[in-house]
Order: structure tokens, then sequence, then C-alpha cells
């Protein structure tokens, strides 16, 4: 779902990126979007302000919020001529490589879809099944690059997880997230302790009140606006982070250009970007964001840089 909001003649542009799992649908967000008096934004937005009072309408619908957050930093950015990265004190210069997610098929398309992602610089690879070992071995039959693996709470046993770890370790793989359910506390604190490679919660960490419980659970977190209700949460939670010396993988959902290019503003911030929805979207409606040796080019446009096609 796409949100507009306008000021003074400018536009705003903001996206809500819904998962089942997050329970919300293109029904909830238009229901909640119905609730939302837009007269009361007034500019220069004040986002805690703004952040409470959509909290105060209903819990929860986290992807329309950030929707609403996105599009008043984009409408901010234009109404100051800035860009979103520079309102929110990024620095270009130290943005991370972003990841590819590479989708679970069969053997032979698996490796087809490893050597069509040769434009990135990271590999990314969702695991927890059976089959976890030969996916690795597939992607090192075509390159070595890095990789990123997202057990999505897929591992039980914390002596196998760690085994594995260790294993992936002498792979090259790089950090690996949420690799027990987020119910086991214990487990996963566990394995942070023990583990060779960072550990990183991502179902555990929705949004802000999250990140201090996540300390000692995990060594870093994954920031997703989605989850964050938006820009101005997801950086308190990444400040909050660094606060508590823990690492930070920014992510995404599936996402156009527009939640990616509000992503890729604070990615200079963290350590890890996982920001590839606009490559693995079919319908988006903007031009793609341009990379550069697998790295975000953050345009110096007002807002967010948005260009439609």
């Amino acid at each position: 779902m796409l949100v507009q909001l306008e000021h003074e003649g400018y536009v705003g542009y903001g996206e809500a990126s819904m998962v089942p799992y997050m329970g919300e649908s293109f029904q909830s967000a238009a229901a909640f979007l119905n609730k939302v008096d837009v007269s009361l934004f007034k500019f220069p937005f004040d986002f805690a302000e703004i952040i409470d009072y959509l909290d105060s309408l209903a819990p929860g619908n986290p992807a329309v919020k950030a929707a609403i957050d996105i599009a008043l930093h984009d409408l901010e950015g234009k109404l100051f001529s800035k860009p979103c990265w520079q309102l929110l004190d990024s620095h270009p210069e130290l943005m991370p490589s972003t990841s590819y997610t590479v989708g679970i098929d069969t053997p032979d398309i698996f490796r087809q879809k490893v050597k069509e992602a040769g434009g990135f610089k990271v590999i990314k690879v969702k695991l927890g099944r059976d089959n976890d070992k030969e996916l690795i071995q597939i992607i090192r039959s075509v390159t070595a690059q890095p990789v990123y693996v997202d057990a999505n709470q897929g591992w039980t046993d914390r002596q196998q997880s760690l085994d594995m770890i260790h294993w992936l370790k002498e792979q090259g793989v790089v950090l690996v997230e949420q690799p027990m359910p987020k119910s086991d506390i214990e487990g996963n604190a566990w394995l942070t302790q023990h583990s060779p490679l960072p550990v990183i919660g991502d179902e555990s960490v929705q949004r802000f009140a999250d990140v201090q419980k996540a300390k000692g659970v995990y060594h870093g977190i994954n920031v997703k606006l989605m989850k964050s209700a938006g820009m101005y949460e997801a950086k308190r939670m990444i400040d909050k982070a660094h606060e508590l010396n823990m690492k930070v993988l920014i992510g995404c959902m599936s996402e156009t250009s527009c939640a990616s290019l509000a992503a890729a503003a604070l990615a200079p911030q963290c350590d890890w970007a996982d920001i590839d929805g606009p490559f693995l979207t079919t319908n988006n409606p903007y031009q793609t964001p341009v990379l550069v040796e697998g790295k975000y080019q953050l345009s110096n446009a007002p807002g967010l840089g948005l260009q439609l096609k």
C-alpha cells in the first residue's frame, strides 16, 4: 500500500508492506488510515508526538504507521530542501553493501539464482530446514562472496545450532539471524554466548522497547521499518543498540523503492544492510535504486530521492 501526504504543494510518499505474520492486511491498513486526522501533522513535524498519536489510535499496525512516517519524512525533506539521509545525520560514505536474498528452489534453479545475483557483493539465504548444508554448498560452488544466513527460528536444539554455526563460519558466513524460536530466550542467549558468529535478533525485535530486552540475548538486532513503525523509531532503535554496544542489521520486507530508500537513508549508521526489496519486487512503480559495487548510492535530491518510472 502506498500513501501520499501533501503540504504547501509538496507531496510526501510512504509505503506499507504488510506480511501475514505481523497481522496486517490491506483492509486493516485502510481501517487504520480512516482513523488518522492528518490535519494534526504540523510542519516542522514532531515525530515523537506523531508516533505517540498513531499508537494511541490502535496498537500494532506497524506497517501502515511506517507508511505515514515515511511519507512525512519525505515531505519534510522536500520542505527543507534536504535529503532524508542528511536530516537523519547519516554519512553516505559509510554505506554498507546490501545483501541479495536467493530464494529456496530445486538445486539447479537455486544454483542459477545465485549466479544471477552477481551484481551484489553479499548473498543471503534462509535456512532452518533439513537441507541447510546443501544450500550453502551450492552457493559455495558458484561464489566465494560473504553470506548472511536467516534461520527464521528454524533451529531448536542449541548444541546442534552451535555446531551448525561453527560449520557456517568455515564456509564464509558472516552472521546468523534469529537461529532459534524467539520464545526461547535462554536458548538464544546461550547460543549468543558461545557463537563464533554474530547472532542477530529479528522476529524478537520489533520496536524500540525490544532493543533493551535483546541485550545479552543477541549480539545485535535487525531493524525493519515495517516492524518499527517507520524511520523515526528505527533511528531510535539504532541509537539505542549503539549505546548498548550491539550490532545493527537494517533489513526490509517485500518493498518497493519507496520504503527501501527510506531504509537506505539510515543504512550508513548500521553494520550491515539487507535492503533488496526493489530487486525482488515485480510491481515496483518507481525507478530501481542505484547500486554501485553492491551499495546504495544516496541521492542529494530532497526527501527520499524517489522517482517514478
